[in-house]
């Protein structure tokens, strides 16, 4: 039988069969390892809430290693990386979240092997603030933490107590001082703490008419002398700023006068022609989002007067009308006694004559106080004279065009001279010098 060549190479095939191709060394896949080639030390990482650093131990028998993990929380440092030995400097961020895992890969050719981190939640509680009235009482918070837990309280006035594995009770007593007091509790691990503010306001409050459904948030009553506190901002700039106005908005106390339970915004003419007057913002920097803002104010008389309690955003993002407008109450002289309220925004403002808008006459705003107020939630706003409803607008859920009303805004007070509406009909300087008394403000959030 002849054996030709193609049969020749079949049978050779079958005697000596061809040896599988190798395992590549870039596989990312895990090699088998019996500890000999590449180890670490720890294999486990149990880090605390607050973070920390970890020192892991590689010993490679190739002498060449190196280390990553995907997670961004968690921040190495490789030493030696070329010798048989070296290290890993894992750096773990506090975590500001819940519990959470990720891995550390070591890998020294095709062999792998993985350091496995957990982190706890942080200790957590479900208050930032407790808010209490004059006659105190009791609230209860609840605490998420991982490992156990204790309060205390460094004030006489405040007692705290456990109450079981996620809850506990702070109680403040009375208060019949004519200032509000703030102390903090803490709320702590071995490892962890955290404060809970604790608010009580002044006896003051039990002569308030607190809304339903709201607590006292923030209030002055000018029941102290000479300049505003800290809490408020003068404005300072010349006239025509905004509004045509005729005033030069000044600081101190010759136009924003604290003085017998009043603040008194002056406008007044100066020995060089020129008028003065005060213009000025509670909280500018933080704002209020939500709740019912009051104040009660006595109007001045005169043509050429334009007095005004109101608000604007903090930050605002867009240039107005986009950015919103709340006008709880204004007055011009030139029609006495008619207070009115206005919303504006881009799909509703005076420029075009489609502010949201209502006046009505009070008959004695200028020369008597009266309250005026506002309620705002996130689904409408609405303003009130002495209880009574003024203006009331729902959101349309048309998004910023008609609802920019969606984030923090100031309270500002101020007393104008003149401009595009106060000045409609001309002024009259011999009403000068005018003021507008303001009693209160006071700011109620939900609870």
């Amino acid at each position: 039988m002849r054996i030709t060549k193609k049969i020749l190479i079949g049978l050779l095939a079958l005697v000596f069969p061809f040896a599988s191709c190798s395992s590549n060394d870039d596989n990312d896949g895990p090699a088998p390892d019996s500890g000999s080639e590449l180890s670490v030390d720890p294999t486990s990482i149990n880090a605390p809430a607050t973070g920390s650093t970890f020192t892991i131990t590689v010993k490679a028998q190739r002498g060449e290693w190196t280390a990553y993990t995907d997670a961004g929380w968690i921040t190495l440092s490789n030493q030696n990386t070329n010798q048989n030995t070296g290290t890993i400097t894992a750096n773990i961020a506090a975590n500001t979240t819940g519990a959470r895992q990720a891995t550390i890969n070591v890998r020294s050719g095709s062999t792998r092997q993985t350091i496995t981190v957990s982190q706890q939640a942080p200790l957590s509680v479900s208050n930032d603030v407790v808010r209490f009235s004059s006659i105190g009482g009791n609230d209860t918070i609840t605490v998420t933490a991982t490992a156990d837990w204790g309060i205390t309280s460094s004030v006489d006035w405040i007692k705290v107590s456990k109450l079981d594995a996620t809850h506990a009770v702070i109680t403040a007593s009375a208060n019949d001082a004519h200032e509000s007091r703030t102390a903090d509790v803490t709320v702590k691990t071995a490892t962890e703490s955290k404060a809970v503010s604790v608010v009580q306001e002044s006896v003051d409050d039990r002569e308030m008419r607190i809304p339903d459904g709201y607590t006292l948030d923030w209030h002055d009553e000018f029941d102290y002398n000479g300049q505003l506190n800290s809490d408020w901002t003068e404005e300072s700039q010349p006239a025509g700023w905004v509004n045509n106005e005729l005033e030069n908005y000044i600081k101190g106390t010759s136009v924003n006068e604290v003085k017998d339970g009043n603040l008194n915004i002056h406008c007044f003419k100066g020995n060089d022609g020129k008028i003065y007057s005060g213009r000025v913002y509670a909280k500018v920097n933080q704002g209020w989002q939500y709740g019912y803002f009051e104040a009660r104010i006595k109007l001045p008389k005169g043509k050429g007067t334009w007095p005004a309690f109101w608000m604007m955003p903090v930050s605002p993002s867009d240039s107005w009308p986009r950015c919103g407008e709340i006008d709880i109450m204004e007055e011009v002289g030139v029609v006495p006694n008619e207070v009115s309220s206005s919303f504006h925004a881009q799909g509703h403002n005076h420029t075009n004559n489609t502010q949201i808008t209502h006046a009505m006459n009070i008959g004695n705003a200028e020369g008597e106080y009266h309250v005026y107020a506002l309620e705002w939630t996130p689904n409408n706003l609405t303003t009130y004279v002495d209880g009574k409803v003024q203006l009331t607008y729902n959101n349309p859920g048309t998004g910023v065009v008609d609802w920019p009303y969606d984030k923090p805004f100031y309270v500002i007070l101020n007393l104008a001279w003149g401009g595009s509406w106060g000045g409609m009909n001309g002024v009259d300087e011999s009403a000068l010098p005018v003021t507008m008394n303001v009693d209160y403000v006071r700011v109620f959030k939900k609870k």
